[in-house]
């Protein structure tokens, strides 16, 4: 199937780019292209303007600074995959990254297009709640900072306005203490995860605590499993599991029963991953 008919724009400027939104009610950002270009294949969007934002400077890289790390929300996918920075400073994102898509999909995609578009099943979502990352935006009315906790409004619904740009994540720096885990189940290696589940925690001696679980892909945002988060932090696994709240529903991947089940699994692979990296 090919796109219904639209018209096409290269911005020059992150403010020629809020500009052309204000004129343009109905239409959308083109960075990597790799969810929107399937939406418009299928129909499922039919913007009557594409505003491509490639070609804006100062929207991507990588940067550790004041005990954070910065990232542009142009950067490629493989970037942050390839990147030491990432590596060593935002060790949950470097676990999530190759489970994204395949290496094509990787290399045009964008941190900011994933987390703009906000996709229940999609990994960096859960990984910027589970590490209470946060989320730059400029729009009309200037610049914002968003946290991960207050940007997820619903089904691909963020609280990003209209007119609104997201221009850069940022995540707490790891540290010494900081523990981080991640796994998904997916049919295959590439494909949207059935379940997920990203984590971060602090070591406090033989134990954890600021266990934060984010799972995707079983509800219409990325999930904190709060019941659960507390019971780890005891270092109870099995009360964990059993704490787990969640209430996925039925997909074509899945019944909500199976999702909840797999979360179980998940957790107490994810709690193993916490506890292994303890010193």
């Amino acid at each position: 199937m090919k796109p219904a008919p639209f018209a096409y724009k290269k911005a020059r400027s992150l403010d020629e780019a809020i500009a052309l939104l204000g004129e343009n009610p109905d239409a959308r950002l083109l960075a990597g292209g790799q969810s929107l270009v399937a939406t418009l294949n299928m129909r499922l969007s039919a913007p009557g303007l594409l505003i491509a934002i490639n070609g804006i400077g100062g929207l991507d890289g990588i940067a550790h600074k004041g005990g954070a790390v910065e990232i542009g929300a142009l950067t490629r996918h493989c970037a942050a995959e390839r990147s030491d920075a990432v590596g060593k400073h935002a060790p949950l994102i470097a676990r999530a990254m190759p489970f994204i898509g395949h290496p094509a999909i990787r290399n045009r995609g964008t941190l900011g297009g994933s987390i703009a578009f906000a996709d229940p099943a999609a990994e960096l979502p859960a990984c910027l709640l589970a590490l209470d990352g946060e989320i730059d935006a400029q729009g009309p009315k200037g610049k914002r900072t968003i946290k991960a906790g207050d940007y997820f409004k619903g089904l691909y619904e963020t609280a990003l306005g209209p007119q609104e740009i997201l221009t850069a994540i940022r995540l707490p720096a790891a540290n010494a203490g900081s523990r981080v885990g991640f796994a998904e189940l997916a049919r295959r290696h590439g494909d949207y995860a059935i379940v997920g589940l990203a984590a971060s925690a602090r070591a406090d001696g033989k134990g954890l605590k600021d266990v934060r679980l984010a799972y995707f892909g079983v509800g219409n945002t990325p999930l904190r499993a709060e019941k659960s988060e507390a019971a780890l932090a005891r270092g109870d696994v099995d009360g964990a599991v059993a704490a787990l709240d969640l209430d996925p529903h039925d997909d074509i991947q899945a019944t909500g029963a199976v999702k909840k089940h797999l979360a179980g699994v998940l957790l107490r692979r994810v709690a193993a991953q916490l506890m292994e990296q303890r010193p």
